[in-house]
Parts: structure tokens; sequence; C-alpha cells
């Protein structure tokens, strides 16, 4: 009876185990069929890709005659999921920055914490070192967009389109530079 009740617990206790496999960070794998990390480089990638290729955002930076200036903007979640949008912006920005066809000036929130950090220089630092004020670069384009998505169910079958529009901006005189919209559509069986 002990020996019955001690070999059940072991068979228990290996089948609850968990296993935990590193893997490398680019390896695709879609457990549930929503929003996933793939999906976020994927798009990112080749929005990016899109816009810098583009005859506008082309003939844009000829006509200013250096780098474009942009800053990436709220890319706004209105799909049914939580999708972080922070962490998707932050792809954008390292597309754009790894891109080196246009310089990237920080958000909002950030030149916020920079204006901060400036202003304690004042005080602080030693003059020779200390930051000056008047001396940020202006963006020339913002990017923003909105993620939406369409889902089609029926029985124990799912369908998802995921939709990324961007819009590239002129912060001067407000045109639209650039539009561009990407699609990632899955299918699920449960």
């Amino acid at each position: 009876m002990l020996r019955t009740i001690l070999l059940s617990s072991v068979i228990l206790f290996i089948s609850c185990s968990r296993s935990v496999t590193r893997i490398s960070p680019d390896t695709a794998i879609d457990l549930s069929g929503r929003w996933n990390d793939t999906d976020s480089r994927q798009v990112a990638d080749q929005m990016i890709f899109d816009l810098v290729n583009s005859d506008a955002f082309k003939k844009y930076a000829n006509e200013l005659g250096r780098k474009p200036v942009i800053v990436v903007g709220t890319i706004k979640n209105k799909t049914s999921e939580h999708i972080d949008a922070s962490n998707y912006i932050k792809k954008f920005e390292i597309v754009i920055h790894n891109s080196q066809v246009a310089e990237l000036v920080e958000s909002d929130e950030f030149r916020d914490k920079l204006r901060q950090e400036r202003a304690q220089q004042q005080d602080f630092a030693d003059p020779a070192t200390a930051a000056q004020w008047g001396k940020e670069a202006g963006a020339d384009l913002m990017l923003f967009g909105e993620m939406t998505s369409e889902t089609d169910t029926y029985q124990k079958k799912r369908v998802v389109n995921y939709i990324t529009t961007l819009f590239l901006t002129n912060t001067e005189t407000n045109k639209r530079i650039w539009y561009g919209q990407r699609e990632i559509k899955k299918f699920v069986k449960n």
C-alpha cells in the first residue's frame, strides 16, 4: 500500500513538473493565436522599410537637404486585446534608428525627463559640462497611428485580422508625407 502511494506520488510529481527551454528571441512561436512579439517585430520591420523606401519620403528628404528628424508619437491600440503599445512603439523606434536614413528624437515622455535633468545641471553641474538650453533638435516629422483587429468566429475556429495603420506627418504644415498599412491574418482552430 505504501509503495503504491509512493509510486503514484512520484508519477504525479513527474507529470506536473515544468520544463523551460531557452530559445532565440527571433524564433516565431504562436501559442494562442493572439498578437505576439513576432507580429510586432515583423510589422515594424516591414512598415519602416516601406516608409524609408517610399518615393514620398525620399522626395521629402531630398527637398529638406538632410536626414529628416522623426519623433514617434502614439500608436493607439483599438483591438480587443491587451497589446503593450509602448513596447510596439519601441520596435518602430529601433528600426528607424537602425535604418540611418532619418534622425530620431525622444518622445514627449522622455523629453520632459531630459529637460528636468538639464534644469538640474544648471544648478549642480560644472558650467563647462552642463547641457545648454535651446539646443534640442526639432522634429520635422511625426509618426503615429493605430492598430485595429477584425475577428470572425465559427464553432471552434477563429480568424483574426490585425491591421496597423501609420501616418507620417510634417510637424510644421500638418501635411501627411506618408501613409502605410500592414495586416497580419491568423487562423486559429481549437
